[in-house]
């Protein structure tokens, strides 16, 4: 189960998807709120954090978490402060009860990720794509839209027209046709 644990948060943060079974793990922690208190609510534990990148709208819940659930972050640049271990290109991580391909997908920051389960039929899109057709932003550090654009390609490679849902980085997640809007956010990218 995928649960947005920012949902109806009023203060500025990404979205927190709590995903719940074999391995319960926090997809980014958000900011500017109690995402502990909104962990436990729902389960007693979780197993690590995973994270997109690490835009502190997306991670300034990080250390919280971490310390809450004597947790490890996983992302892709150990470098940056907080992420302990790294996720690579490609490889597979359990999230929930399911086995997701971890794609580097640069453009709107260096470290973002996106994960993708073709069993489960999930993305799990960061910051990359939104719904709608809407983007990642390219106007901040580490922001290139023709860089961005590849990483949209990339993902439409990876996923199919089946795909079931679409969890972004803000907003609501896309449930119906995800992957159209993710043809669109390709479009709309080129286009800007």
């Amino acid at each position: 189960m995928i649960t947005n644990l920012a949902a109806g948060v009023q203060a500025f943060t990404s979205n927190v998807f709590l995903v719940s079974g074999d391995r319960p793990v926090l997809v980014d922690t958000g900011a500017n709120f109690d995402v502990v208190d909104a962990v436990r609510d729902r389960v007693d534990d979780i197993d690590a954090v995973i994270l997109t990148h690490t835009h502190r709208d997306h991670v300034g819940n990080l250390e919280a978490a971490k310390d809450a659930f004597d947790v490890d972050a996983w992302g892709y640049d150990p470098s940056i402060d907080g992420v302990d271990h790294a996720i690579t290109d490609e490889e597979t991580v359990q999230l929930g009860d399911d086995d997701y391909v971890a794609l580097h997908t640069p453009g709107h920051k260096d470290d973002h990720l996106c994960f993708h389960s073709s069993d489960a039929s999930v993305l799990f899109a960061g910051d990359l794509v939104f719904q709608n057709g809407s983007f990642g932003r390219t106007d901040l550090e580490e922001g290139d839209r023709a860089t961005l654009i590849e990483s949209i390609d990339r993902v439409l490679e990876r996923i199919d027209p089946g795909l079931e849902a679409m969890h972004t980085g803000h907003g609501p997640s896309v449930t119906t046709d995800p992957y159209e809007h993710v043809e669109l956010s390709a479009q709309m990218a080129r286009q800007a």
